[in-house]
């Protein structure tokens, strides 16, 4: 996964997978969209996540069956390192 905080925006765009094309959006809550593509999710997006990132990222968790851990992981990595790009490989046990 390859996360990304905007601080100027507030905002953690976070790629499951490369895409050069997203088909729809589908706001999960009130502060997290997720971009879809043949029905998979391929990036999430995380608005004011200085105000709390385990919520929303546990919504699209529990909406698309994601590693929750490995969302909260690289959005916390993120924000320890704003306006950086941050990649994270987590293996599967």
């Amino acid at each position: 996964m390859k996360a990304d905080y905007d601080s100027e925006a507030d905002a953690i765009s976070i790629d499951l997978i490369d895409s050069a094309r997203w088909e729809h959006c589908d706001q999960v809550a009130d502060r997290v969209n997720v971009a879809v593509v043949e029905g998979r999710p391929v990036n999430v997006e995380v608005l004011y996540p200085t105000i709390g990132i385990d919520e929303p990222l546990r919504a699209v968790a529990a909406r698309y069956e994601l590693d929750v851990e490995a969302l909260i992981a690289v959005a916390r990595a993120a924000l320890a390192a704003p306006d950086r790009v941050v990649i994270l490989d987590v293996a599967v046990p």
